[in-house]
């Protein structure tokens, strides 16, 4: 069977995984439905009827945020926890 390296070579592959990534990178991203902008990790988001907008953009909404949350870090939820403290010998 033939490996990746045979059929594409290391430059094309390399080119190939760094578009994938970024595509699902750029999909995966919290955009705000008025300027484009990408909140800040800590930013405050609100979500309005026409999507979620950027701290800057709320304030050209009359009405109120059906929700606010903060912004987490790309990593939030997979870091590694110890679920129990070591025994002291």
């Amino acid at each position: 069977m033939l490996s990746w390296n045979q059929l594409l070579g290391e430059p094309e592959l390399e080119i190939r995984l760094l578009r994938k990534g970024h595509a699902t990178r750029l999909a995966a991203e919290l955009h705000c439905a008025d300027c484009g902008r990408v909140p800040l990790t800590g930013e405050q988001v609100y979500e309005f009827e026409g999507g979620t907008v950027c701290t800057l953009c709320s304030s050209k909404h009359r009405d109120q945020p059906r929700a606010i949350a903060p912004v987490h870090h790309v990593e939030h939820g997979v870091s590694v926890r110890r679920t129990t403290l070591p025994r002291a010998a």
